[in-house]
């Protein structure tokens, strides 16, 4: 089982997940530590869920072109779309409160 590592503003979340989670899919249904996970839609158009990987990055799988295309450049810094991983590995992710680049979606 996966252990992640999430921090967001000046605390650290951990738990493990099963094989195969997705952050935003355990934030939605408000599983502990994860509702603290900022999201949006869960399809990787709104880029709200982009977080910094800060271990863990040589087990995910290249980014695919939703992640492309909502993070440009920030790709090369660490950062992913959460909601488009589904974990296998530990990984220890750090959510800022960053601006995203395109905020299409408004749903929470």
């Amino acid at each position: 089982m996966p252990r992640v590592v999430f921090h967001k503003g000046e605390k650290t979340f951990r738990d493990e997940v099963a094989d195969g989670a997705n952050l935003v899919v355990r934030a939605g249904i408000k599983r502990f530590p994860f509702p603290h996970l900022s999201y949006g839609c869960g399809m990787g158009k709104c880029g709200k869920c982009a977080c910094r990987v800060l271990s863990g990055a040589e087990h995910l799988p290249p980014p695919n072109w939703k992640e492309e295309q909502r993070l440009g450049e920030r790709l090369a810094a660490g950062w992913r779309l959460v909601c488009q991983l589904w974990l296998a590995h530990d990984i220890e992710l750090a959510q800022d409160n960053a601006p995203t680049e395109d905020a299409r979606c408004t749903s929470s």
